[in-house]
């Protein structure tokens, strides 16, 4: 069974959870579990919130997301996508040796269960325009704002 924490954020409420040891997710709808708190569950929140606060690019956390290779395959090619940078639906795809899969790509960014921590936010349309996301286009573009505005105050 998972043990799930809630965390107030600057985007709302986000449900985090973790089994074994590690995260399972990170999510803006309720988690099924018991509620509590763990090791992990507090590294993710402190995390979360240095993310939030501008000092914290790179998570540094055991994930344990559950779902086809293909899946896992698209989740681990947006974990490579830099803080602050975009990547296309078709470039995930290519990454992931499916050339054509960009459908597929967009099912399993719908099906991310690690939001923010495994950046789906990130994945954007070919012609520039923000696509989908499961905590809806107003989180998605301020995520991205948040990371471009911290990028910028780093700049010398």
């Amino acid at each position: 069974m998972k043990t799930v924490h809630t965390l107030a954020s600057p985007i709302g409420t986000l449900w985090l959870a973790e089994a074994h040891g590690a995260l399972t997710d990170v999510s803006f709808r309720a988690v099924d579990g018991r509620d509590g708190t763990s090791p992990v569950l507090e590294q993710a929140a402190a995390q979360l919130r240095e993310y939030f606060a501008g000092t914290r690019q790179v998570f540094d956390l055991p994930l344990t997301p559950s779902g086809t290779p293909f899946r896992l395959a698209v989740w681990q090619a947006l974990s490579d996508i830099p803080y602050g940078q975009t990547r296309s639906y078709k470039d995930i795809a290519i990454s992931v040796d499916c050339p054509k899969g960009f459908r597929a790509v967009g099912q399993a960014n719908h099906h991310n269960p690690i939001a923010i921590i495994v950046p789906c936010h990130r994945v954007i349309s070919a012609d520039g325009t923000l696509g989908g996301y499961g905590g809806g286009l107003d989180i998605k573009s301020a995520l991205l704002a948040l990371e471009q505005d911290n990028l910028e105050k780093a700049q010398p």
